[in-house]
């Protein structure tokens, strides 16, 4: 199936692969002349073969992410599951394969993009799917506030099965500044979970910021450890550059 990953072996492509020497049987308009020019011999020019990849797609929905800290800013999940169809679309129009997680195959086509949109509602409540394919790519987007050995644990999982990915972490501005003032009570998204009330969050603020730099170095730190990538969106930042770094991370090479 055509696509724009590399196999890392000769087949049919548009990239150099490697020259070789020529045999019986091959055909003569595989010669490269300027090549073979440079020596007594003839040299066939090799391609990489390029074939379809899939990419399995995955975002959040717990109570957290649909939270938001002001009414001109999306949720955290309306962010993820836009991010999310604009990266298979792109996905889709370049020849690859998108899996949701908890789906039970891939869909490949322009045209298969409103039925992943329809899937979201099916999506797995965990990023995990014994049946991915060896060498497959993960795209996991979420707030990823959970404890870290808990996101540790996805991860490994995945890496695991010899799967690569990419975790977009999702937040909405408040939860990185804190930027309120004066005696604050805290709700949980939770039912159930008690809320905290901070006499002045002036006070916190310092500790809070440090806490959160420290969470995020732990994930930067997971990732790392599997092979994997990570990168922090805002919902109050254009979502045009998250898309881009994500398909970047996604080319070959």
């Amino acid at each position: 199936m055509p696509g724009v990953h590399g196999r890392r072996r000769s087949g049919p492509g548009e990239a150099f692969w490697q020259f070789r020497p020529y045999v019986a049987g091959d055909q003569a308009s595989r010669i490269d002349w300027r090549q073979s020019g440079k020596s007594d011999r003839l040299f066939i020019r090799e391609t990489e073969w390029e074939s379809a990849q899939t990419v399995a797609l995955w975002r959040a929905a717990d109570a957290g992410m649909a939270w938001r800290s002001g009414r001109e800013l999306p949720t955290k999940a309306d962010r993820a599951e836009l991010l999310l169809l604009a990266l298979a679309a792109l996905l889709l129009r370049g020849g690859e394969r998108v899996r949701l997680f908890g789906q039970p195959r891939p869909y490949a086509g322009r045209g298969a993009l409103p039925q992943i949109a329809d899937g979201l509602a099916g999506m797995a409540p965990k990023p995990e799917d014994p049946r991915l394919a060896r060498h497959a790519r993960a795209v996991l987007l979420g707030d990823f506030w959970d404890p870290l050995e808990e996101t540790r644990r996805l991860i490994a999982r995945l890496a695991g099965q010899g799967v690569r990915g990419h975790l977009l972490q999702v937040i909405d501005p408040a939860e990185e500044t804190l930027p309120y003032a004066g005696r604050v009570r805290f709700e949980p998204v939770v039912a159930g979970a008690p809320g905290t009330l901070v006499p002045r969050v002036e006070s916190v603020r310092a500790v809070y910021a440090e806490r959160v730099a420290r969470h995020r170095q732990g994930l930067a730190a997971l990732a790392a450890a599997a092979g994997w990538t990570i990168a922090t969106h805002r919902t109050d930042h254009p979502p045009e550059a998250a898309l881009l770094a994500l398909h970047q991370r996604l080319a070959p090479g």
